[in-house]
């Protein structure tokens, strides 16, 4: 598996999807140790969980994209991540 470098936290969508596609060919594969498989499950998940984070931090902005009369887009304002 390639190492990025960077905490999962740091990788962006796109690195933490190419990461966890990676993860799932060599648990498919069936070649990994017992040991190495199970580490290499919990890997998947916390990319998976990390992908998942950004998908719901994209959703949530674009909810916040305020529309005018007609339902046109007129501007946007801020998202809070903190709720």
């Amino acid at each position: 598996m390639q190492d990025h470098g960077a905490p999962i936290d740091k990788l962006s969508f796109e690195e933490a999807l190419t990461a966890l596609e990676q993860v799932v060919k060599r648990l498919e594969s069936g070649e990994e140790p017992l040991d190495q498989s199970l580490a290499l499950y919990e890997q998947g998940e916390r990319l998976r969980r990390h992908c998942q984070a950004r998908l719901d931090a994209a959703q949530m902005r674009i909810r916040q994209i305020v529309t005018d009369g007609d339902g046109r887009a007129a501007g946007t304002k801020p998202f809070d991540e903190d709720g």
